[in-house]
């Protein structure tokens, strides 16, 4: 094996960067030219179409058949201008990755002539499918009915099909036969809803002016790349997405020098390549830059609506694995793909913007927009202290499971930072007595509202070990993994903010109801929030021993074990919020939960295979031969009369021996425990075996290979080690 490993360096160390030429002088020359975008439709369209159109995607409307029919010839005609042949229906289902069926655009005419055909049905629904993919017994294997319904608010897109053609992509919902949702944005598009309808019912105590809100998402997406001849030489990395084994190089990311470093010249091809193409898609991406640990690196987009933020994201991993393969390179999103260094988050940027232009997080130095400001605060804080645990199970994942809690990335305890300046404010809110206010007292100066210093977007430091952070005009939920779908989080940070703004709007219009004068009524009301949440604002250090010991004291949760988070979703509290709100019923909620549960069987499973069969067939077969070629070593030694130059021979065969003998066993007592875990009938108690029994073998043999690397002569070892992955040139 060791050959294929130094035959990949050679191959890696040969590539030179890749020539990439822009598409035009300017990026306004062809941002987007690949979208089928409002522009393009007011081109194509008729005026009375085109005002109906932006109106369904605007108001999430119906959009009626003879207007599908005059859209799809126009994006029939449009796409194949530039050079499409086929189209499809992309889609997001529970496997994490996107979803399309192509079909083309040819057809036969009755007289048999050849003809491009695309009509208005095609456009709006496709049936693949749906038994072949994740459903959580919603649907029976037998039951393959599903249909992929098109998002008119998520904009078309053309893909180069790396074969002289392109693929018009519609983005699509998916959902059974029966109507449930099998997708991440089925429900994601009923939680934008349901936060839309409350937030703008709040707004209009402070402007009735606001008739919309938007929540808006950036996120910052985190990734490794390794050479992709290294890649193939490393089964684990083929078949896991990460290394189960590979010693710590004496050189990793303790120098600091990698974070913000000039970026070597084939990434940095790579980046402009991939960034020219997301442009072109639409996607706004914006920033690139090396990251803290050797070998990963980070792109950022603007923000954008939710939705499309996240669609964005998805097409965007899609394309930087493709444009990857062209320079010779694997993108790696797995959370924690090296031990030792840190791991890939997806950070999610969370505000919300209202069709005014007024950012809802973003502070101000009125009065009336500070209370207004405040409220929202208030109201997502609360909201994340009462149902911090289901945010906990929208990040959980057998890969994220390896991150969380590890020096880069936040503890699986969720906490909020709000910075000194602001949690100041609102202890002096809380603090302040009870005022009576005769007629023509200026309010907000009663209410101390004058006194709050000026907030402005940069007046506190950021804390990076905080899973949920303000930053100064939004939130930052930075426990998100690298490789996961932000809808998942999205869903439930949605689903629990509406709710609560539906709680506040309730609690206060009772006092109003009473006479009671709205601005201390408003004021009273967060009062009682922020006193009854804020045990889980933490400003300090997240990593820290301290911090758990303190939010174990605080009563708040800390729950490490993926299947122990998922649980979290059938609480009766979880099922009848997200039915109360609209977003998904008890079977989709279910069906979610025996999903994410199933992925996370099958990821520590095939660990575990990938781990049993590296460890006994690369790692102990090359440490016996090496073993056998020290004994002969030894031998020559003691012949030579050598006796005492034999004797560090004769210890290192002793310690690689007594290691390949851990190793041995305790991969049969892993085999043993799979066996066992895979003959349990139920999900619930396998993902229990798995996270304990299977898993609790990961560190004992992982411990004796890393030492065998160390032993075993350089130039016999099998596995590609992490000093020539990680240092890319």
């Amino acid at each position: 094996m060791a050959y294929l490993r130094f035959n990949a360096l050679d191959t890696a160390q040969s590539r030179q960067p890749l020539a990439v030429t822009a598409p035009g002088d300017r990026l306004t020359d062809y941002y987007g030219v690949h979208t089928f975008s409002k522009e393009v439709m007011r081109a194509l369209l008729s005026p009375e179409a085109y005002l109906r159109i932006a109106e369904a995607i605007d108001t999430g409307g119906r959009i009626d058949r003879d207007i599908a029919d005059e859209v799809a010839n126009a994006m029939k005609s449009w796409a194949v201008s530039k050079g499409a042949t086929h189209f499809t229906h992309w889609f997001q289902p529970l496997t994490g990755s996107t979803a399309e069926k192509h079909d083309s655009f040819f057809d036969l005419a009755g007289d048999g002539k050849a003809i491009e055909k695309f009509k208005g049905s095609a456009l709006v629904q496709q049936e693949p499918d749906a038994s072949s993919f994740p459903s959580g017994g919603l649907r029976n294997t037998f039951e393959a009915r599903g249909y992929t319904g098109w998002d008119p608010s998520s904009p078309a897109f053309l893909m180069d099909n790396g074969a002289g053609g392109k693929t018009l992509c519609i983005p699509s919902v998916f959902i059974s036969y029966t109507g449930e949702a099998l997708d991440y944005k089925t429900p994601l598009l009923k939680s934008l809803a349901a936060i839309d309808k409350a937030a703008t019912a709040v707004c209009h105590y402070f402007d009735r002016n606001i008739d919309k809100v938007t929540p808006t998402l950036g996120i910052e997406q985190e990734y490794f790349l390794v050479d992709k001849a290294l890649f193939v030489a490393r089964p684990d990395l083929v078949m896991a997405g990460r290394t189960v084994f590979g010693h710590a190089p004496a050189r990793g990311q303790q120098l600091e020098d990698h974070y913000f470093g000039t970026i070597p010249p084939r990434v940095n091809a790579f980046m402009v390549d991939f960034e020219f193409e997301a442009l072109k898609l639409g996607i706004p991406v914006r920033t690139r830059h090396n990251e803290v640990a050797p070998g990963q690196f980070e792109v950022a987009p603007t923000f954008e609506e939710v939705n499309l933020a996240i669609d964005h994201n998805a097409l965007l991993m899609d394309l930087m694995q493709k444009i990857a393969e062209k320079h010779g390179f694997k993108v790696l999103f797995h959370e924690k793909p090296f031990a030792g260094i840190n791991g890939s988050g997806k950070h999610n940027n969370w505000s919300l913007g209202t069709n005014t232009g007024v950012n809802l997080l973003g502070p101000s130095s009125k009065p009336k927009e500070t209370l207004r400001f405040i409220a929202f605060i208030v109201n997502v804080v609360k909201a994340v202290h009462d149902h911090a645990d289901l945010l906990r199970a929208s990040i959980a994942s057998a890969g994220n499971e390896h991150r969380l809690g590890a020096n880069e990335a936040p503890p699986a305890i969720m906490s909020v930072f709000l910075g000194d300046t602001l949690t100041k404010a609102l202890d002096d809110l809380e603090n302040k007595s009870e005022i009576s206010l005769s007629k023509g007292d200026n309010v907000y100066y009663k209410l101390g509202l004058n006194r709050i210093p000026s907030l402005i977007r940069d007046n506190t430091d950021r804390n990076r070990t905080s899973p949920f952070a303000f930053t100064g005009n939004k939130f930052e939920f930075r426990a998100v993994g690298g490789g996961a779908n932000s809808a998942s989080t999205m869903i439930v940070l949605n689903t629990i903010v509406a709710d609560q703004l539906i709680q506040f709007r309730r609690d206060l219009e009772a006092r109003l109801e009473t006479g009671e004068k709205k601005e201390l009524a408003v004021v009273d009301v967060l009062k009682q929030y922020y006193r009854a949440s804020k045990r889980i604002l933490f400003e300090g250090n997240g990593y820290s021993d301290e911090w758990v010991a303190e939010a174990e004291k605080r009563g708040l949760s800390n729950i490490a074990s993926t299947p122990d988070a998922l649980k979290v979703y059938l609480k009766p509290e979880s099922i009848e919020l997200f039915a109360r709100l609209g977003v998904m019923n008890h079977a989709e909620v279910e069906a979610r939960y025996e999903i994410e549960l199933e992925k996370y069987i099958k990821n520590v499973q095939i660990e575990s295979r990938v781990m049993g069969d590296l460890a006994i067939n690369h790692v102990v077969s090359t440490a016996l031969k090496y073993m056998n070629q020290l004994a002969t070593t030894a031998k020559s030694l003691v012949d030579l009369d050598m006796i005492n130059e034999a004797q560090p021979v004769k210890a290192i065969i002793r310690e690689l021996s007594a290691r390949v003998v851990v190793i041995k066993k305790n991969v049969e007592a892993m085999i043993e425990s799979r066996k066992r875990a895979n003959n349990v009938p139920d999900s619930v108690e396998m993902a229990r075996l798995y996270a304990t029994e299977v898993k609790d073998f990961f560190e004992v043999i992982r411990y004796e290979v890393d030492k065998l690397e160390l032993l075993i002569d350089d130039d016999d070892w099998p596995l590609v080690k992490y000093r020539e992955l990680l240092f890319v040139k």
